[in-house]
């Protein structure tokens, strides 16, 4: 087998937050080629969601759960970018004050006992922190390295989970750039604030926002106990037919891999700290029902593949829950043709890390091939534990 190369890089960007607008930062990219000698070069940008940055996500050790080595070994270059804010991309300082976390977060982390340092302070920024038109505009950045480093016409992009925030409108704002669009769990808020009236993307409201109690507080944090059990109530088939032993201290070490300063935060124990995930609190707008369709996009210009898991719960809510999200009404709301989308069985929003992972990497492949599975180039199936699938009733 011919190697994989691994480079790590650092891309230049222009900030587009509004906390450090016209800013040159560097985004990280990592990227892992799989191109084989003499054949033809095919890209893929993998993207993160709302908490856990690309590496622990996508590049987890070099077993069957690394999902960036498992595409490059099939013969892809395949890049995975943190955002601003994430992982080994730069977090803005506000990021660092535990006084700027969510409230809550504050005191749930900790059995009651709020977050050293925390008592009795206030945020020093009192507002979200990450945007879509930030969103929009790294990945746009990245991209167009992608392209001019290896002289590329598109890229063709997978992403998991809120990553879909960013990556639906991305490709219906620039579907030159976009071969095709895998997501998987995507994040799909079908009654979400929209645009301006008249626009297609521009903000609904001024930015940054600041109203309360949503929008106040630029950070949230999770601990390693509530990582845990959010994962553990989307078990429903059993653990041992679901996700193998060890999987959440793998991840969560990973995570704070990633994460040097959020690592040394959080409640003890033998005497260390368990350390903390910190991730932005985002402002996202017109991915919904209205958005999707935007010119006709989606479906036809660029083909999409939705893979969820019949267990997620993070992206499949109850109607009266605000905010209703909603998978089946992304697939409803693309407008084309060229649309799949597959029901996991033995799995939840977790689902890159566990046994069902498989599956997940073998369509992927598929349809990064063909853009295609098995000749079906749109219809909604249901897969088994096998990874057989038939139609969805």
């Amino acid at each position: 087998m011919q190697p994989v190369i691994t480079t790590d890089h650092a891309v230049p960007h222009e900030s587009q937050l509004p906390l450090n607008k016209g800013e040159t930062i560097e985004l990280f990219v990592r990227e892992r080629d799989g191109t084989k000698t003499g054949g033809e070069r095919k890209a893929v940008l993998m993207l993160h969601g709302r908490s856990v940055p690309a590496l622990p996500g996508f590049d987890l050790g070099t077993d069957k759960y690394n999902w960036m080595l498992f595409l490059a070994n099939a013969g892809y270059d395949v890049f995975a970018m943190d955002l601003q804010c994430y992982g080994r991309s730069p977090r803005p300082s506000v990021m660092d004050d535990p006084c700027n976390a969510n409230p809550k977060h504050q005191k749930l982390l900790f059995n009651g006992h709020p977050l050293p340092g925390t008592t009795g302070c206030s945020a020093t920024y009192g507002s979200q922190l990450g945007d879509s038109r930030s969103d929009v505009s790294e990945v746009h950045t990245v991209v167009e390295f992608i392209k001019e480093r290896h002289n590329l016409q598109k890229v063709a992009l997978l992403g998991w989970s809120a990553a879909a925030q960013v990556y639906g409108p991305y490709a219906i704002q620039h579907p030159e750039n976009v071969e095709s669009l895998f997501l998987l769990a995507p994040v799909f808020p079908p009654d979400a604030p929209g645009s301006l009236p008249g626009t297609d993307w521009d903000p609904p409201q001024s930015l940054p926002v600041s109203t309360p109690p949503l929008w106040s507080f630029p950070m949230n944090l999770t601990g390693k106990e509530g990582f845990g059990l959010d994962w553990d109530k989307q078990l429903l088939c059993g653990e041992e037919r679901q996700r193998e032993e060890g999987m959440v201290e793998r991840v969560w070490a990973a995570c704070m891999a990633n994460d040097p300063l959020g690592s040394t935060w959080g409640q003890p124990a033998s005497g260390l700290p368990q350390g903390v995930l910190r991730y932005r609190n985002p402002f996202w707008w017109g991915w919904n029902k209205t958005g999707a369709k935007l010119h006709g996009i989606l479906g036809e210009q660029v083909p999409v593949l939705i893979a969820v898991g019949e267990h997620d719960t993070t992206v499949n809510s109850s109607p009266s829950t605000v905010p209703f999200l909603s998978v089946p009404e992304l697939y409803k709301a693309i407008p084309g043709p060229r649309k799949l989308m597959f029901k996991i069985a033995c799995a939840g929003h977790q689902i890159p890390w566990e046994l069902a992972s498989k599956h997940v990497h073998q369509l992927s492949r598929q349809w990064l091939k063909h853009t295609a599975i098995d000749g079906h180039t749109g219809g909604s199936f249901v897969m088994d534990e096998e990874g057989d699938y038939t139609p969805a009733p």
